[in-house]
Formats: C-alpha cells, sequence, structure tokens
C-alpha cells in the first residue's frame, strides 16, 4: 500500500503556518484606513463629541398641575443664547440652534482648515387652548428649559329654553 506522506514533508514543517485570518484581518484594516472610511469614522466621533446631535431631538414632559402646564426640556450642554421658544395658537415650539466655527492653521504644513458646523432641532408641544405670551414664564438651569403656561378655562355658555 503507497502512502500519501512523501519523506520530504518532515521538511515543509519548519515554515510558518499561514494564520487563517491574517488575509481577512488586513482586507478590514485596508478597508477601514482608505480615505472615504476614515472621514465616515471621523464622523462618527465628532457625533459622539457634539452635546446635542443635528437632527436628534430632546426630551420634553408636559405637565398639567390643574392651574397651569409645566413643560420641562432637557438640554444638556446648551446655552441659553441658543434656545429660541416660539408660540404660535395653541402651540409651542422650542428650538435649539448651534452654529460652530472651528479653523485649523499649520505654518509649517502649509495646511489651512476651516470647518462650520450648524445643529439645529426643535420640538413642538400643543396645548389645548390658545396660549397668551404675556403670561408665560420661563426658566433655565443646569441644562434643563421650564416652562409654565397658566390653564385658561373657557367662558361657559347658557343654553336658552
Amino acid at each position: 500500500m503507497m502512502s500519501s506522506i512523501h519523506p520530504n514533508d518532515n521538511n515543509n514543517s519548519k515554515k510558518p503556518v499561514p494564520e487563517p485570518f491574517r488575509e481577512i484581518v488586513k482586507s478590514m484594516n485596508d478597508f477601514l484606513t482608505e480615505k472615504p472610511i476614515r472621514g465616515f469614522l471621523q464622523s462618527i466621533d465628532d457625533f459622539f463629541k457634539t452635546p446635542f446631535p443635528v437632527g436628534a431631538g430632546f426630551h420634553v414632559d408636559k405637565v398639567e398641575t390643574g392651574t397651569e402646564y409645566i413643560i420641562t426640556a432637557e438640554l444638556p450642554g446648551i446655552k441659553r443664547e441658543q434656545i429660541n421658544l416660539n408660540i404660535s395658537g395653541n402651540y409651542l415650539t422650542i428650538s435649539v440652534e448651534n452654529t460652530e466655527l472651528e479653523t485649523e492653521e499649520n505654518d509649517q504644513t502649509l495646511f489651512y482648515r476651516r470647518k462650520s458646523t450648524r445643529q439645529q432641532s426643535s420640538r413642538t408641544i400643543s396645548i389645548p387652548h390658545v396660549i397668551n405670551e404675556k403670561l408665560i414664564k420661563a426658566s433655565y438651569r443646569d441644562g434643563l428649559l421650564q416652562i409654565r403656561i397658566p390653564q385658561e378655562k373657557g367662558k361657559v355658555i347658557e343654553i336658552d329654553d
């Protein structure tokens, strides 16, 4: 009976055995370091660095106490100047806008980069009656916006016989 083992096969054992996933790892590494992908990964990093991501909503609670509506919005990392309140009929809109200009210069490599980002998000809350803007009170402290809107009672109409 003939064996399929050759006497020279023992010499081949000195060669390093190739790692089974070496090519896959190399392909993944090449893929992740290519310029378009690197830019995409950088944008993901930028997304998680910003306290208020683009297009993201923010948490809003509306509580009815019997005499007023208390609306609370959680806005961590936002400055008071970035918040706008708008009233239209029975709708209150809370808008947050952040514009940043980032400039990077390196005179040695003559590299100049200017990046402008604008982030905006808004939430609209409905109240069951027209809002009187003169009676609203708003405060902002420690990333928490609180708006108090007095409840208005409608007029009672007597029905004649």
